[in-house]
């Protein structure tokens, strides 16, 4: 994603946009893991992954190039998708973009410095 369009100045949400976004991100996820025993994108196993994680081409490039950068372990790049996965419902997408991979590669590296 180009700097000039990370770094332009956004409105900022109202929180009842946010809250009403935050509902139906959960009932987004509640309805897809109906009947599998987990609730959440944070819950998935390696199947529910792949199978619910899926992306675009550009996404998954922009996901292998962070991983060579970042030197990011399995166990990251199985939590960076996941993180995508919420981020792509948050916005009501059905598949994760690049801008999603790149938001959710931005928490990871954040989490990372934290440590």
């Amino acid at each position: 994603m180009p700097a000039s369009v990370l770094m332009r100045e956004r409105e900022e949400e109202p929180s009842e946009a946010v809250r009403k976004r935050v509902e139906a991100c959960r009932k987004i996820q509640e309805e897809r893991f109906k009947g599998e025993g987990i609730f959440f994108n944070g819950h998935m196993n390696a199947g529910q992954i792949k199978r619910y994680c899926v992306m675009t081409e550009k996404a998954k490039e922009m996901l292998e190039e962070a991983l060579k950068v970042m030197n990011f372990s399995a166990r990251a790049y199985d939590k960076v998708r996941k993180v995508g996965r919420t981020i792509a419902d948050l916005a009501g997408s059905e598949v994760i973009l690049p801008e999603h991979i790149a938001e959710a590669v931005n928490y990871r590296s954040l989490d990372r410095e934290s440590w």
